[in-house]
C-alpha cells in the first residue's frame, strides 16, 4: 500500500527514459513506464514493509480508538522530514487503522533483519505503553466494523471504487495485513541476476509463499474455509489492478497493464472528491481530448494504485505472503532473499515450481494453484513437496553465505513446524478457534466460503 522510499532496493540508473511531455501519449506513457519500473543494476540490496493489525492488549476483541493509535505514533522520537525510526524505517498508517513499518534498503539480508527488528522493537514498545499490541494476522479474526480511520480523498475514492463489486475491497482497507519483501529487480543478463528469471520466479514462488505463510483463516470471528482468506480476498478484486500481468518481456506486460488498469482515483483540488469515473481505464484517459490528457504525475500516481501479487516499483514488490505472528516475518524474508541472491538455489528453487506452473495457465491469484495455496495452505501435497524443495534449496543456499545461524535457524525451525508436518500458521488459529457455530447465529455474507472447508451459509 503506502510504500517508504527509503525501502526502496535502489540500483544503478535504468534505461533512459523518454522526457515528460504533457500531456502525455499512449506511446510516451507505455514507454516511460518501461523504462522505469525495473531498474537495472546488481541485485544485492533487499528491504521489507510489514504491516499489522493493532489490538487492545488487555481486549483484543474490541477495536482501539484511532486517538490511542495516534498517541503511541506521537511518542515516538521520529526523524521530522522522514518520519522514520532510529534506524532509519519509515512508519505509516493504513486506511483501516493498521500501522505499516517499512525498512530501509540493506546491503544484506542479515542487516536488513538486524534494522528492522530494532526499529520493530521500538515501536512495538510505544504501542504497548498506550496498552496496544501489534498483531500479526493476514486478516482481522475477531468481528469488527469495517471503516475507514484515515479519511483521505485517495481512501474515500478506493472506497466507492472498490464498493462498486462487492465487499471485498472494503476488507483489504480495513481488516487485512501483510508481510512484503522488497528485492531489487536485477540486470540485463540471463540467470539468476538477470531482471526476467527474478521476475519468472517471483511469480511461480507466489502459490508457495501463499500456502507456506498462509495466516488469514478467521474473519469476523468465523472460519471462512482458507488457509488464507486474505488471498482469496485479494482475487475477487477489481483484475485489472491485482491479477499478474500476462505474457511476453516483463517491461511490455506491465507498460499493457498499467495502461489498461481502470482509474481507481483521480488526484483534484483541495476540497473536491477524486472519485474516477466507473470503467475508465488509463488508456482511456489518454485517448481523450488533448487539453483533458493526464501528465506524467497522473500516470506515476495511477501506478502506485495497482495492487498485483508481485509489483515492479524499480524493484520488486512480494505482495502475496500474510502478516505473520511475532518475529515469523524474518523467515519469508530469509527464504526470499535467499533463493534470490543465489544461482543454485534459484535453479533448484524453479525446478521445485515446475509442477505448480504447468498445472495453471493463470500466473496469478486466480490461477489454479494460488487457488489451492490459499484454500489448503500446505495440506495441498503438491505445494508441500515444491515448498519443501524451496526451503531446502534456501537453507544451502544460506549456508553457503554464511548468514547468522540464528536466522538460519529460524528457518529451519519454521519448515520442520509447519511445511514438514503438512501445516502453516493458519493451523494453530483453526486449532484454538471456537467452533464457529458458536460465534455468530448469522453468517455475514462477507464470509468467502467455497473454500477447503466450504464455510458458506
Amino acid at each position: 500500500m503506502n510504500v517508504a522510499r527509503q525501502s526502496t532496493p535502489s540500483t544503478s540508473a535504468s534505461p533512459q527514459a523518454p522526457p515528460t511531455v504533457t500531456p502525455l501519449t499512449e506511446s510516451t506513457a507505455a514507454a516511460y513506464v518501461a523504462s522505469t519500473c525495473f531498474k537495472i543494476g546488481p541485485p544485492t540490496r533487499l528491504g521489507v514493509e510489514l504491516e499489522w493489525l493493532v489490538h487492545d492488549s488487555r481486549r483484543p476483541h474490541s477495536s482501539p480508538a484511532p486517538e490511542r493509535v495516534g498517541a503511541a505514533l506521537a511518542a515516538l522520537d521520529l526523524h521530522p522530514d522522514l518520519s522514520s525510526l532510529p534506524g532509519g524505517s519509515r512508519i505509516t498508517r493504513e486506511p483501516g487503522g493498521q500501522v505499516e513499518l517499512s525498512s530501509p534498503a540493506a546491503e544484506d539480508l542479515t542487516a536488513c533483519i538486524r534494522t528492522a527488528g530494532q526499529d520493530l522493537a521500538t515501536l512495538r514498545a510505544a504501542f504497548a505503553a498506550q496498552g496496544l499490541t501489534l498483531a500479526g494476522y493476514g486478516t482481522e479474526p475477531h468481528p469488527r466494523v469495517r471503516q475507514l480511520t484515515l479519511r483521505q480523498p485517495r481512501y474515500l475514492a478506493m472506497e466507492e471504487f472498490f464498493g462498486r463489486s462487492g465487499p471485498w475491497g472494503k476488507i483489504m482497507m480495513c481488516v487485512t495485513a501483510s508481510t512484503q519483501v522488497c528485492l531489487d529487480a536485477g540486470t540485463e543478463a540471463s540467470g539468476a541476476g538477470g531482471f526476467r528469471q527474478r521476475w519468472q520466479l517471483a511469480h511461480r514462488l507466489g502459490p508457495v509463499l501463499v500456502a507456506a505463510f498462509a495466516n488469514s483463516p478467521l474473519l469476523d470471528g468465523r472460519r471462512t474455509g482458507y488457509r488464507s482468506a486474505r488471498q482469496a480476498v485479494w482475487a475477487r478484486m477489481d483484475p485489472s489492478r491485482t491479477l499478474a500481468p500476462h505474457g511476453g518481456d516483463p517491461r511490455e506486460a506491465w507498460a499493457r497493464y498499467v495502461l489498461d488498469a481502470q482509474l481507481l482515483c483521480v488526484r483534484r483540488a483541495d476540497g473536491q472528491p477524486w472519485n474516477a469515473p466507473a470503467g475508465r481505464t488509463f488508456r482511456d484517459w489518454l485517448r481523450g481530448p488533448e487539453a483533458d490528457r493526464p501528465t506524467l504525475a497522473d500516470l506515476e500516481y495511477h501506478a502506485s494504485t495497482l495492487f498485483p501479487p508481485v509489483r515492479p516499483r524499480g524493484y520488486l514488490e512480494l505482495r502475496m505472503i500474510d502478516a505473520q505472528p511475532g518475529d515469523g516475518w524474518i523467515v519469508p524474508v530469509a527464504l526470499a532473499a535467499a533463493l534470490f541472491s543465489d544461482q543454485q538455489a534459484a535453479d533448484a528453487a524453479l525446478a521445485a515450481l515446475e509442477p505448480l506452473s504447468a498445472a495453471s495457465a493463470e500466473p496469478g491469484p486466480r490461477g489454479a494453484a494460488w487457488t489451492r495455496a490459499a484454500a489448503r495452505g500446505m495440506g495441498d501435497p503438491v505445494l508441500r513437496r515444491a515448498a519443501l524443495d524451496c526451503f531446502a534449496a534456501a537453507d544451502a543456499a544460506l549456508s553457503r553465505a554464511g548468514v547468522d545461524g540464528r536466522i538460519r535457524s529460524a528457518v529451519a525451525e519454521f519448515r520442520d513446524r509447519y511445511p514438514a508436518r503438512g501445516r502453516c500458521p493458519a493451523d494453530d488459529l483453526l486449532d484454538s478457534a471456537d467452533d464457529p457455530k458458536d460465534t455468530a447465529t448469522d453468517c455475514p455474507e462477507e464470509l468467502l466460503g467455497s473454500g477447503e472447508d466450504d464455510a458458506s451459509c
